[in-house]
């Protein structure tokens, strides 16, 4: 066999095992990680978050740069101001119901577009230790309240929330656990700036989902 010919069967056969081993990478990929989630899901999600944080400066009367929010938990008679928290119980529960109708339907259309699994046990896994943080999270939540520590409500939430995107990365793409220590870092900042937890709160949970979102659909669904 010539050597030149050789060459070119030596070539050939080399970028074949390139093609098979990106084809395995792939695969492996796909059964240890979810990727199915839609970048727009984290744009909906922060409009929605946005739309909710617009409601509640409307509902208590403030302007952007309003301090202690909080103080309005509670009556001039120091009694717990049941409208408040009826409010915000309500807010948060429509803003969460919205974005995780959109965030489901976006992601089974990109699952069946792109021929992936929806719920499968790497959904599971994703699902499972994105709960226990938020779950935690979530009593800790009723802890404070219970102590009338309500200013902290807002930064607590965007702690356990990133903790619960970086506990639930290595179940889905890397990018998320970028937006977990975001959102870590937003919440702890809030917890100095307490007065301010209503505009932190927009911001973690509002901006960086939608530029998350809009960083994803580009990077992987255009």
């Amino acid at each position: 066999m010539p050597q030149s010919t050789f060459n070119l069967f030596q070539m050939d056969n080399q970028n074949e095992q390139l093609e098979t081993l990106s084809e395995i990478r792939s695969l492996m990929e796909r059964s240890s990680r979810f990727i199915s989630l839609s970048g727009l899901s984290g744009v909906f999600a922060g409009i929605f978050a946005l739309l909710g944080a617009v409601a509640a400066y409307i509902h208590l009367n403030l302007n952007i740069s309003s301090s202690r929010y909080y103080e309005y938990a509670t009556n001039a008679d120091g009694e717990s101001n049941k409208g408040f928290f009826v409010f915000f119980f309500t807010d948060a529960i429509i803003v969460l119901v919205a974005s995780l109708v959109a965030g489901s339907m976006l992601t089974m259309r990109k699952a069946k577009r792109k021929g992936l699994p929806v719920w499968d046990s790497t959904a599971k896994r994703l699902l499972l230790n994105l709960l226990i943080p938020l779950a935690t999270g979530g009593l800790f939540c009723l802890v404070l309240l219970y102590h009338r520590q309500v200013g902290m409500i807002a930064p607590a939430t965007l702690i356990f929330y990133g903790l619960a995107l970086l506990n639930a990365s290595k179940y889905t793409l890397n990018d998320i656990r970028y937006l977990g220590i975001l959102e870590i870092i937003i919440g702890l900042i809030a917890s100095v700036y307490i007065g301010y937890g209503l505009l932190f709160w927009a911001v973690g949970f509002g901006v960086l989902h939608i530029v998350y979102g809009i960083v994803m659909y580009s990077k992987y669904e255009k």
